[in-house]
């Protein structure tokens, strides 16, 4: 191992656990959901107009200079730092909780590509050009190198500072690591710790104005990143910093909120190159950063990256280009087989023609040969026969798997982890498959799938269990714990697939064929049990079972996901009818009103939003012989939303969670509204303006982080309360 003394930093890491990580590198984790209380941390704290008071504290404090000549006008660095970590995505960063334990790779993998970014970053200077981009198809380590580097860098002994600036791993299914909202500052929040000088500029623009964390992120930028380097005078002597940024094609925007889905949404390529451009602004001041850039090479990042603004700036690396991808596989192949050999004690297995037909097969892919160790270390089966089965299956048996290219051979692996579950199971796994895509984003994380699962077996009237063994070989690709029946918060929150090409299998009928998943006929089969089940309910139910406030909490967004698009309920006309005259006998005020009662679940991740104008927009889609049909469904839907909301409106505390509930009432009131007079005049918002005590709802609009378009209606319902 080289002496990180002197050397900028090794390119050889050190040793982490054993294991294998989705990306086919070491134990770790790229994913992960949000943490449980994202709807707190999107608190603004109230804003004082005059002076600030510490915390715990009964004395103010006033205007304050420090050194630097920066005067401030806030509360200590702690108070102000704290919003910050509020409204940052720390999930995002390399070393947080969600991402535990990271990926990173395989001792003695990916050298040449590690020594390459190494040779381009000058961690005193910084390189010639300042960001570089690695790009790689899914699969290729992508992440580990990135969580590698970042390892590296932290871990250089005899410097007197930290060369590592800022991290962010974007991740498609967690809400606060899918979109930009939180990029600026996340990255700046870290910036102010691995360089403590900017840290009292950074804390003087928050506290001047703290709305500049709901400021759009090109402001953010340079209001928390660009003048606090700028008030630092000359940057000369300060030692520049590696800004690393992960998965950027996995930043999908898909988060937004109502508002933005309806009038400012962005997809994927559009946002994507929004952060290119954030980069592209935060380098064009100069400032002792360089930005390591790892993504996929999706065509409008590569067609940007190489437009005449970027080209003279980027050093682009092709990582399947760099490097012995083989050797690389090979020697992360011998180390895992040598384990599992010691474990079942075979001292003469693997043979040399096992291990050289093993890493033919994998055609250089980690993630194909991590995916064939997860599958043969079955406890419950032989590994030497698992392995067999896989090196004796013809290679081109399926035709179709021609179409995906690089990755025939990991598709084709897929195929043969599903053909290995038994045939008269096959249709109930891909039912269940369908299921966990739909949700994965709705529930805590991959530790409760084993009670997810219960829940999808009592939705569909299955015996318990049924859904947990339908996927019981499904290890390699799918993580499901050993307890199916009690559920403990994990410190590890992780999305239930290994890897996301596995979702992008199922998905694609070309690929998978008969094991293919349909989202969509999935999402009206889950709904329509879901009715069922809500069916019956009345004012004496008690809604404690899982299924039952999984139906409550999630008709809504199943009707959104089946129904939204009108060409799809034209051409399912008879099948949505019988849906729509299915939520005509549901007691649908008495279920309202219960899923309030549950705000917390274990099991379900968010506040129940029973109040949507997709979801009423939805049953427009009716044939005009079902007007009738339709002014019925809409009429019992809008009267059910305001009984149970006029029911909440007279308890006597008003919890965070029923809160959140009306305020999401009052966001579709909004939307569904045509001017102010109807919004003033809704029963609910009347209700408010009755019942509520003024005190209440005076932090209203200071703890939403979406809904001030509605301030108007909140300072109506303020009025009338004094």
């Amino acid at each position: 191992m080289a002496n990180r003394v002197n050397s900028r930093f090794s390119p050889y890491p050190q040793r982490p656990a054993r294991g294998t990580t989705d990306d086919g590198e070491v134990q770790g984790h790229r994913g992960g959901t949000r943490n449980r209380n994202h709807l707190a941390r999107d608190t603004l704290l109230p804003i004082p107009q005059t002076v600030f008071f510490q915390q715990g504290s009964q004395g103010p404090i006033f205007n304050g200079p420090i050194a630097g000549g920066v005067t401030h006008n806030h509360a200590p660095n702690i108070d102000v730092f704290q919003i910050l970590c509020n409204h940052s995505a720390t999930g995002a960063m390399h070393d947080s909780n969600e991402r535990y334990p990271p990926p990173l790779c395989h001792p003695g993998t990916r050298e040449a590509v590690v020594v390459r970014i190494k040779d381009w970053y000058g961690y005193q200077q910084g390189p010639g050009k300042p960001i570089m981009w690695v790009h790689a198809p899914a699969g290729y380590g992508k992440t580990a190198i990135a969580g590698t580097i970042s390892k590296i860098l932290e871990e250089i002994e005899g410097l007197d500072f930290n060369p590592l600036g800022a991290t962010f791993f974007f991740w498609r299914t967690s809400a606060e690591r899918n979109n930009p909202t939180r990029f600026i500052i996340t990255i700046a929040h870290q910036l102010a710790i691995s360089i403590p000088e900017l840290k009292p500029h950074i804390a003087n623009a928050v506290s001047q104005s703290p709305l500049i964390l709901k400021k759009a992120l090109e402001i953010q930028l340079i209001k928390l990143i660009v003048e606090p380097f700028q008030a630092l005078g000359d940057l000369k002597h300060i030692p520049n910093r590696l800004v690393i940024i992960d998965g950027l094609d996995e930043c999908i925007n898909s988060e937004q909120e109502l508002r933005a889905a309806k009038k400012y949404a962005e997809d994927q390529e559009i946002v994507q190159v929004r952060v290119l451009d954030l980069i592209h602004a935060l380098q064009s001041h100069h400032l002792p950063l360089s930005f390591l850039i790892l993504s996929r090479p999706e065509a409008w990042i590569k067609h940007h990256i190489e437009s005449r603004s970027f080209t003279d700036l980027v050093e682009v690396v092709d990582l399947y280009t760099v490097g012995d991808h083989m050797n690389d596989v090979e020697k992360y192949v011998r180390a895992e087989l040598s384990r599992i050999a010691a474990k079942i004690g075979d001292v003469e297995w693997p043979t040399e023609s096992i291990v050289h037909n093993f890493v033919r097969k994998t055609n250089g892919h980690m993630v194909y040969a991590s995916t064939v160790i997860r599958h043969i270390n079955d406890p419950y089966d032989d590994p030497r026969k698992r392995l067999k089965d896989i090196l004796d299956a013809p290679t081109n048996s399926n035709p179709g798997f021609a179409k995906s290219a690089s990755f025939s051979s990991l598709y084709k692996l897929y195929s043969q982890i599903m053909e290995s579950c038994p045939e008269s199971n096959r249709s109930l796994m891909v039912e269940v498959l369908e299921d966990t895509i739909i949700t994965t984003d709705w529930f805590w994380d991959s530790n409760v799938l084993p009670r997810a699962l219960h829940v999808f077996d009592s939705l569909s009237s299955r015996a318990a269990g049924c859904g947990a063994r339908a996927i019981r070989g499904l290890h390699a690709v799918v993580r499901v714990s050993d307890s199916p029946n009690e559920f403990t918060p994990s410190p590890r929150p992780r999305n239930p697939f290994v890897h996301s090409s596995f979702v992008e299998f199922l998905t694609n009928p070309d690929l998978s064929f008969d094991f293919a998943v349909d989202k969509k006929k999935g999402a009206r089969r889950l709904l329509w049990n879901c009715l069922e089940c809500m069916s019956t309910i009345d004012s004496q139910s008690k809604i404690e079972e899982d299924h039952l406030q999984f139906a409550c909490y999630f008709f809504q967004p199943l009707w959104v996901t089946s129904w939204s698009i009108e060409k799809d309920a034209q051409l399912l006309q008879d099948e949505y009818v019988e849906v729509v005259k299915k939520l005509l006998t549901i007691d649908l005020t008495t279920c309202l009103i219960k899923v309030t009662q549950y705000p917390n679940s274990p099991l379900l991740n968010r506040i129940p939003k029973i109040f949507s104008p997709e979801f009423v927009d939805s049953l427009e889609h009716l044939s005009k012989e079902s007007d009738p049909l339709y002014q019925q469904a809409v009429t019992h839907v809008l009267s059910s939303t305001r009984r149970a909301m006029h029911h909440l409106c007279h308890e006597p505390v008003v919890y965070f969670s029923d809160r959140q509930v009306l305020l999401y009432y009052l966001e579709g009131l909004y939307y569904r509204s045509e001017n102010s007079n109807q919004r003033k005049s809704d029963e609910v918002t009347q209700a408010l303006s009755n019942f509520r005590p003024a005190s209440s709802i005076s932090a209203w609009d200071m703890t939403s982080s979406f809904l001030s378009h509605i301030r108007p209606i909140l300072d109506y319902i303020r009025q009338n309360n004094l």
